[in-house]
């Protein structure tokens, strides 16, 4: 079975995000959006919201499922027996920033793969980052965040 798995924080998924997993469905068996949680880290929304967002967009695919972990990423590939880490690159600072994280994954497990998709063009400018600086301000988050964001707001 080929498994993937998408990590990330997802603070929030975007729709780059969302058309990422879209894109990646045909390649794979099966998806793991992998919630990262690193303590040290201040998050925007509870990991419960990012969890319930993403099960939410993805409520009628089978092939995703939606689990989060505080290990490597790397060691919870293998502990969910994903052969493929899957990523979006934007451009080049993505891409030679992942390579270097797909390289030193390589030398930690040799069975797991690192697949790089470029984003699609209309999304190439999306950055959670970004998009939380526009909550924040009160602004139009519709151009960039997937249908059903307003679950984050009313759990």
């Amino acid at each position: 079975m080929n498994i993937a798995l998408f990590p990330g924080s997802f603070d929030p998924f975007t729709k780059g995000h969302e058309d990422l997993v879209h894109r990646a469905l045909p390649l794979f068996d099966e998806i793991i959006i992998a919630i990262g949680i690193n303590t040290t880290k201040q998050y925007f929304f509870s990991l419960e919201k990012r969890i319930a967002f993403i099960k939410n967009i993805f409520e009628e695919e089978k092939k995703v499922k939606v689990y989060c972990y505080e290990n490597l990423t790397i060691d919870f590939a293998k502990q969910q027996n994903a052969k493929f880490i899957l990523r979006g690159i934007r451009n080049s600072i993505d891409f030679e920033y992942e390579r270097s994280i797909a390289d030193m994954n390589k030398m930690m497990q040799p069975n797991v793969e690192t697949v790089l998709l470029n984003c699609s063009p209309q999304f190439n400018m999306i950055s959670s980052t970004i998009v939380r600086e526009i909550i924040k301000s009160g602004g139009d988050t519709s151009l960039f965040l997937p249908r059903n964001f307003q679950i984050l707001f009313n759990n």
